[in-house]
């Protein structure tokens, strides 16, 4: 249970916020999980969902890609709703499940595809260090373009944004879905 109200449906809102609400609908074709909470803050749930439309619908990557950089990051922040709910899709896009078990389990990525390796490579460093080694960002820019580079880095920052959304008001992921399994913080 979310530690705030979950703004579900159009009338738990005021009028004014109907359109924001209707744009969301729209766009995911539900309002839940972090759209919940964002729309306690007037206007922000439907900038989010902007970034967000933009990210998934108007980039270049691939969606396999996309869910690559997007479990990578729910692992990283241990991020179980956007887990949940993403897992399932990767697998319907055809993402290899040693790709899958390599980020769920923090596994080494050495003997996966270049393709897999070098997108969970790029985000466990980026978010482990906050930064990325010089031959490592030339490498996918050599490899990609620099449009790519910013679109996966985008992917990486807005589902980090929301993995804190969903972790910091312990929204759920929906039940039945794959379990992410969440380290224990050290005792002490």
């Amino acid at each position: 249970m979310p530690r705030i109200e979950h703004l579900t449906d159009r009338s738990q809102l005021p009028t004014e916020q109907h359109v924001e609400y209707d744009f969301i609908f729209d766009t995911l074709h539900r309002v839940g999980g972090p759209f919940g909470i964002l729309l306690h803050s007037p206007g922000l749930a439907e900038k989010v969902c902007r970034a967000g439309k933009q990210v998934r619908l108007g980039s270049d990557i691939t969606m396999i890609e996309r869910e690559l950089a997007l479990l990578s990051t729910s692992r990283e922040k241990d991020a179980s709703y956007e887990w949940a709910t993403h897992v399932e899709i990767a697998r319907r896009e055809g993402m290899s499940e040693d790709a899958i078990v390599a980020i769920r389990e923090n596994r080494s990525t050495d003997d996966l595809a270049l393709e897999e390796k070098e997108i969970i490579d790029y985000t466990r460093t980026l978010l482990r260090t906050n930064r990325v080694p010089q031959d490592m960002f030339d490498a996918l820019i050599e490899r990609h373009g620099p449009r790519w580079v910013v679109e996966i880095t985008a992917t990486i920052g807005q589902y980090q944004y929301i993995a804190a959304i969903n972790n910091a008001f312990e929204v759920e992921p929906k039940s039945g879905g794959e379990v992410l399994p969440i380290p224990m913080p050290n005792a002490g």
